[in-house]
Order: C-alpha cells, then structure tokens, then sequence
C-alpha cells in the first residue's frame, strides 16, 4: 500500500470520527432526522477506508453495500448484525432524505449511536491489523 493510499484510508476514518461527533450534537440539539444521515456516512466512510485496503472504490452508495456484504460480511471480517446496522441506516438515510413526511423517533434510534461506534471501531481494527 502506498503513503498517498494510507493518507486517504486514515482520511476516511477520520471523516467517520467526525461524522459520529456530528450525529450526537444534532442528536442532543433534536435533529434526528440529520442524526441519522451522519450515522449513516460515518460507516459510509469506514467502509470506503476498508474497501481501499483492497484497492475497491466507489461512489455509489449501493454499490458499496454491495461490496460490503460481498466483501466482508459473507467473508466473516464482519459479523452479521454489523452487516444489518449498515443496511438499516442506509434503508434510513434514503428515507430520511429523499422520501416526505418521514420523522424519525430520538426514542427509537438512540441506541443507533453506540452500534455505529462499534461498526466504525470494528472497521478500525481490521484496517489497524493490516498495517
């Protein structure tokens, strides 16, 4: 892997950092419905990174769900339920932003937070394994 191709993998990562700052002030400040988009691109990001350690890019959200089960869910580098909470927020974020009348409940997607801290970390390990 080159420094230039490290640069922009640790980039991702930290674009996904942020994203989760991001969705726990909108959170506290009661825009859920962003809340939810953030968590979405923070593991939108965390899988761009991932997918690079493999030379695999792409800008199309579909696609990379797409090669994220194909990748690394069917594969066992990550678990199932990690595989569903990114389809979940994808499912969500579509919904969110593109479909009318939709709010989404603080009650009912609180605890997204802390599973997408889980699948950007876990998606931290493996790309720190590698190096």
């Amino acid at each position: 892997m080159t420094g230039e191709e490290r640069s922009l993998i640790a980039y991702r990562m930290s674009r996904a950092t942020e994203s989760i700052e991001e969705a726990k002030l909108l959170f506290d400040s009661g825009h859920i419905n962003s809340y939810v988009n953030r968590l979405y691109y923070a593991c939108f990001y965390a899988v761009s990174a991932l997918l690079l350690t493999r030379n695999i890019s792409t800008n199309k959200h579909g696609h990379l769900r797409s090669l994220l089960h194909r990748e690394f869910v069917k594969t066992g580098l990550i678990p199932q339920e990690m595989g569903k909470h990114f389809d979940l927020l994808f499912d969500s974020r579509q919904e969110g932003d593109y479909a009318d009348l939709v709010v989404f409940k603080a009650d009912e997607v609180a605890d997204w937070l802390a599973q997408t801290r889980t699948f950007v970390s876990h998606i931290e390990a493996i790309i720190s394994g590698m190096a």
